[in-house]
């Protein structure tokens, strides 16, 4: 696993002798720890006391902010599974939504959003028939519509933008 504190890379490996037993940049680093209140830990590392505090964790994000005797840090963690998506193109969240894209040609059926709805994720836009199926294409997150370039009844070819979102 990768840890990037305040953006500074750092590949850790849990050794599995203890449970506070990590391997840090090839150095063995182990740990005393105990956690007094939520969200507190008390850590002794090289005859060092820590005063460890979680002061927000992103879940989504794999983002936490942390403060360390009064010095506030933020660690982002990556695993071989983030580096695998990353590689494949999808390992980043997307914040925005700006199209909807047709994903196979087809015929509008039917559009159940007009300009200036606001969507969630999930939410059914287009019925587009392919093959003779019905597919509906569904919002990817929360967005306001703001433009229909579909109309009901005509073909589309695949990527052709269906629907512009801010």
């Amino acid at each position: 696993m990768k840890a990037f504190v305040n953006k500074r890379e750092f590949n850790i490996i849990e050794k599995g002798d203890s449970p506070m037993s990590f391997e840090v940049n090839g150095k063995e680093v182990v740990i005393d720890a105990i956690s007094p209140a939520k969200n507190t830990m008390h850590l002794l590392y090289n005859s060092r006391s820590y005063n460890v505090e979680l002061l927000e964790y992103k879940q989504d994000e794999k983002i936490a902010v942390v403060r360390v005797n009064n010095c506030s840090y933020e660690i982002k963690l990556k695993d071989e599974t983030d580096d695998l998506l990353e590689k494949l193109g999808i390992g980043q969240k997307i914040n925005k939504i700006a199209q909807i894209k047709a994903p196979m040609p087809g015929k509008v059926l039917d559009i159940l959003v007009k300009a200036g709805d606001t969507v969630n994720k999930g939410d059914s836009l287009i019925i587009l028939e392919a093959m003779k199926m019905e597919n509906i294409i569904k919002a990817p997150g929360t967005a306001v519509i703001k433009k229909i370039h579909a109309t009901k009844g005509k073909a589309v070819e695949k990527n052709q933008v269906l629907i512009e979102m801010e």
